[in-house]
């Protein structure tokens, strides 16, 4: 499966930012997938922000405060990541991943995630 992510590379503060992964070699709703957002940043280092699964229920994490929403296109394969609010400090590099080791839960661990996309820079400055 490969993954690859296409948004914006510049946001400014206070906007949201929305990012969309693109996957091809298997099906986002074939069972037990997961599909996650993960960030890595000097900062805070490799952060999980949300996943969506198979089934289509989507996860996040709660440190994020309720700033992030997962949704996805069947008909082309494709979720995508809307951020919310976003300050200076959401500048990282932004990965999407796939755990397909069908599992029942999703996992907010990134080490459980085997395929990933390169990933895309984003900043954040006005």
């Amino acid at each position: 499966v490969q993954l690859q992510e296409s948004g914006p590379g510049l946001v400014k503060p206070s906007q949201t930012l929305s990012l969309t992964c693109i996957v091809s070699g298997d099906s986002i709703i074939a069972n037990k997938n997961h599909w996650s957002w993960v960030r890595q940043s000097p900062v805070k280092g490799l952060e999980w922000m949300g996943a969506i699964s198979y089934s289509g229920s989507t996860y996040d994490n709660p440190s994020l405060q309720s700033r992030t929403s997962i949704s996805r296109d069947t008909s082309k394969n494709q979720f995508t990541l809307h951020l919310t609010s976003v300050t200076p400090e959401d500048t990282a590099v932004y990965y999407c991943a796939a755990d397909m080791n069908l599992r029942l839960q999703v996992s907010s661990d990134p080490r459980d995630y085997g395929y990933w996309g390169q990933g895309t820079q984003v900043t954040v400055s006005s």
